[in-house]
C-alpha cells in the first residue's frame, strides 16, 4: 500500500515538486566546487547522456525541460518524423549528467 502511495505522490506532483525530482548528478568538478551532489536541471544547461541509446562523451545544451512528462529535450538528440520534421527525443533526466551550470 506504502509503495502505491509513493508512486501516486509522484505522478500528481505539482511542478515545484517536480524540479526536484527531475535534479541531475554534477560532474566531478562541479561537486567539488558546488560542495553538492546533485542540481534541479535548467534550460541552457550543458549535459551529457550516461545511459541509453543516446549516450556519449559529447556535451550539449538543455533545450526544454518538460515538467509535465519528468524529460528533457536536448539539443542534438533528434528524429526525422516521416514527413520530414525534426522532433526532439525525450530523456529521462537521472539519464544525463550536469557538466556546467548556465547563467
Amino acid at each position: 500500500a506504502e509503495y502505491m502511495g509513493n508512486r501516486k505522490r509522484h505522478f500528481q506532483a505539482p511542478s515545484h515538486i517536480r524540479r526536484k525530482i527531475m535534479s541531475a548528478p554534477l560532474s566531478k568538478e562541479l561537486r567539488k566546487q558546488y560542495n553538492v551532489r546533485s542540481m534541479p536541471v535548467r534550460k541552457d544547461d550543458e549535459v551529457q547522456i550516461v545511459r541509453g541509446r543516446h549516450k556519449g562523451n559529447n556535451q550539449a545544451k538543455v533545450v526544454s525541460v518538460y515538467r509535465l512528462k519528468y524529460c528533457l529535450h536536448i539539443e542534438r538528440v533528434q528524429r526525422e518524423k516521416a514527413n520530414g520534421q525534426n522532433v526532439y527525443i525525450p530523456i529521462h533526466s537521472k539519464c544525463g549528467d550536469s557538466e556546467a551550470e548556465a547563467g
